[in-house]
């Protein structure tokens, strides 16, 4: 059987992204774009480019009910739903990969997502994304941050496929300034909404609001439903976030120690703790809990997971530490590691620094001497 697949998006001014976007999804069945409003000629090209479109303007806009219009577009004999921002692509060959793998029992698909990328071009925030979905099965909930929740009883079950790769570069310059008030109505409306109350906690943070913030992120971690301990210790660590602004690095210091009980098995607690004992010169607190952290192999795959925790950064500071502690060698040695990760030309510059240094044994690490 050949299943049919459908792309659906919501869009509104994104006429820079719409080229890049069609040619990526250009291999499903159909194509389907809901128009919120734009003026810059997004969903006149749309319609050039054959795509099924409307234009829909809201007087108060919100996220589901503006997807929940769009599915209304997918053509009735569509088998698989894929929900795509405009500012998203996938790496080709998508679609072959779904149809292949796809049975009549599957709800949802998760796939590789780059969320974001760093200043040299490198993947930052990856994690496993879920908006491929069976048709007429589901419905988007939620004013922002939506998820798709089932309309139905059906037993169906999760399909992953990690060589489905989706790429997310965004217009930064956009503003995202409803995700705030669109936060609040969505816990006025599920108060004991925990994913949210999270969501909420962390906006306003964003927004310098960080007396507001530790009341809603302390509130998030009573809730009864709050049980993912990955999203509890990053309440944790941004109540600390928040205690640094404010200038009280003993609440900062507690709740960091808070989150690394809470997740000892994520990189991130572990760094934010070691900088906050860099920046007080606790060098030996710093390094030990730097040490720490690297023993931790494994990087999991969602949207709270720090690609800094995995770059050169943790072992610049490693290096910094043991320099200031007069622990030479271990200063080099944590700057070899830091080289294989980054060509940072002042990294390069440290080690020859330090090689210099009288206790320094060379041979020791001789094959990064060759590559400076």
């Amino acid at each position: 059987m050949e299943y049919k697949i459908c792309v659906y998006a919501i869009a509104k001014n994104e006429i820079k992204f719409v080229d890049r976007f069609f040619e990526s999804v250009k291999e499903a069945d159909y194509v389907c774009v809901l128009d919120t409003g734009s003026i810059d000629g997004t969903f006149e090209k749309f319609k050039q480019l054959g795509v099924i479109t409307q234009q829909k303007k809201y007087k108060n806009f919100r996220f589901d009910v503006a997807r929940n219009d769009s599915m209304k577009l997918i053509p009735s004999d569509t088998d698989i739903c894929v929900c795509v921002d405009i500012d998203e692509y996938f790496e080709k060959g998508w679609s072959d990969i779904l149809r292949q793998n796809w049975r009549d029992d599957v709800g949802r698909v998760r796939y590789r997502y780059t969320w974001n990328f760093n200043p040299d071009g490198s993947e930052g925030i990856v994690f496993m994304a879920d908006k491929i979905h069976k048709n007429g099965a589901y419905k988007w909930k939620y004013p922002v941050h939506e998820i798709l929740v089932p309309t139905n009883n059906l037993n169906l079950r999760y399909l992953d496929l990690e060589n489905i790769k989706l790429y997310h570069k965004a217009d930064d310059t956009k503003s995202r300034s409803n995700y705030l008030p669109l936060l609040k109505m969505s816990v006025k409306e599920n108060p004991f909404d925990d994913r949210n109350v999270h969501y909420l906690g962390r906006e306003l943070m964003f927004h310098g609001e960080y007396k507001q913030a530790i009341e809603m992120l302390k509130y998030h971690l009573t809730l009864p439903t709050a049980t993912w301990v990955d999203e509890r210790c990053a309440s944790m660590r941004y109540i600390a976030k928040c205690y640094e602004h404010l200038g009280d690095m003993q609440n900062e210091e507690y709740y960091l120690k808070l989150a690394i009980l809470e997740a000892p098995h994520t990189r991130e607690p572990y760094l934010e703790l070691a900088i906050l004992y860099y920046k007080q010169q606790k060098y030996l607190d710093c390094a030990l809990t730097l040490e720490n952290m690297f023993k931790i192999k494994e990087r999991y795959l969602n949207y709270i997971s720090s690609p800094e925790c995995w770059s050169a950064m943790p072992y610049d500071y490693l290096s910094m530490c043991y320099y200031y502690l007069g622990e030479y060698l271990k200063s080099a040695k944590a700057l070899t590691e830091a080289i294989t990760l980054s060509d940072e030309k002042r990294l390069k510059d440290n080690l020859k620094c330090i090689l210099n240094t009288q206790n320094v044994k060379k041979f020791e690490i001789a094959p990064i001497i060759n590559q400076l």
